[in-house]
């Protein structure tokens, strides 16, 4: 290939597939809406697991530099109450079969192993337009313009690219998430440090939970699920962080100091994630010139699977292009099939994860699914 791939959406999924691109000599410009890369916080820990994430970044050739990025001993697991009492504690046996590493760290790994330029910060979509002859049009915010011969939408849920591929729209889960950071917890907040332990922890009753994880440097990463209806964040100002840590604190009234002090003592903003999803088994018809991949064709809740997915679906369109070097209707169409009965597959295995942590039997429903007993209240 000597036309060069469009990219929108320098997100995992969308930068493995330029680096993949790289590595079998197919230019490609990604084009990005953040103005930097340091532009927002890109998350916490990751857990790349071997047949999807993993092999990924060996096929993009950066495994080893992968390595040098876990973090050890975060493959440990705690599930408390409301209480603060320790129901399950397991420790992290060493394997490394699901290493954790930060998002942010693996993001700017992959962003140093392309060319300079190849990732156009800044570059907001405002529109997508087809032109014919398998060519389409993509308007940003600055008024530039670019067209492209190969269109692929790597950008997230709510992706400019996908209305034209598919109807479809991205609906509220029914819970969302409110994330919040510790800084220096060791020090600075020692019962929580205790509280969280060496990995995760998962604190849990009906209706909400706390999320929340170890990252490097003593932070300590939460996020507060609630199940709420989608008003009950649209009839306040939720960028007013005050009004925001007050009204989820109150979610959890009566928690032990050391799990609520995840909430009240964040040393930044908290943010408001609601959880969206895309209808289960989407797909589309094949459009000349464009596809989808990640988030922005298989939108779930989350499940430990979604960042893997988006980096195998760009690995594996990135070798069926290199594969198809004359022929990208034929790369496209195997990566689509392809990619939809990957996201098949983890949908028909998913064990209900993330509505078993918070629902009417928790967090007894949780200990039941990681330890095969009964979930008895």
């Amino acid at each position: 290939m000597t036309a060069p791939a469009t990219i929108i959406g320098a997100g995992l999924g969308g930068l493995t597939l330029a680096r993949v691109l790289h590595v079998h000599g197919i230019p490609a410009t990604v084009y990005e809406a953040e103005p930097a890369p340091d532009a927002r916080r890109q998350g916490g820990l990751l857990d790349l697991h071997p047949h999807s994430g993993q092999a990924a970044l060996e096929a993009a050739g950066l495994i080893e530099e992968f390595h040098k990025l876990i973090l050890p001993g975060r493959e440990a697991y705690r599930v408390m109450n409301q209480a603060g009492n320790v129901l399950l504690d397991l420790p992290d046996t060493g394997t490394g079969e699901r290493p954790e590493a930060p998002r942010g760290e693996l993001r700017q790994m992959l962003l140093d192993s392309l060319p300079t330029g190849t990732v156009r910060w800044g570059h907001k979509v405002t529109a997508v337009q087809a032109l014919g002859d398998s060519r389409h049009q993509v308007d940003f915010a600055d008024n530039t313009t670019v067209v492209a011969d190969l269109l692929i939408g790597a950008d997230g849920a709510w992706s400019r690219v996908r209305p034209l591929l598919s109807k479809a729209t991205p609906q509220y889960f029914g819970v969302c998430s409110v994330e919040t950071f510790l800084s220096d917890a060791e020090t600075l907040h020692p019962a929580s440090a205790k509280a969280v332990g060496a990995g995760s922890l998962f604190a849990l009753a009906p209706g909400r939970g706390l999320l929340a994880h170890r990252e490097g440097g003593g932070t300590l990463h939460t996020y507060a699920q609630l199940k709420k209806p989608q008003e009950w964040f649209t009839d306040f100002d939720t960028t007013d962080a005050a009004a925001l840590t007050a009204r989820v604190a109150k979610e959890f009234d009566g928690w032990a100091p050391a799990l609520t002090a995840l909430i009240t003592d964040s040393n930044t903003p908290p943010v408001l994630r609601p959880i969206f999803t895309l209808p289960a088994g989407h797909r589309w018809d094949r459009v000349p010139g464009v596809t989808l991949l990640g988030d922005a064709a298989h939108l779930r809740a989350p499940n430990g699977e979604g960042a893997n997915l988006a980096m195998q679906d760009g690995a594996e369109l990135g070798r069926a292009l290199a594969a198809h070097p004359d022929d990208a209707e034929t790369a496209l169409a195997a990566h689509e099939q392809a990619m939809f009965a990957r996201a098949a597959a983890v949908e028909a295995d998913d064990d209900g994860f993330y509505t078993i942590m918070i629902d009417n039997h928790a967090p007894h429903s949780l200990l039941a699914l990681m330890t095969g007993a009964e979930p008895n209240a």
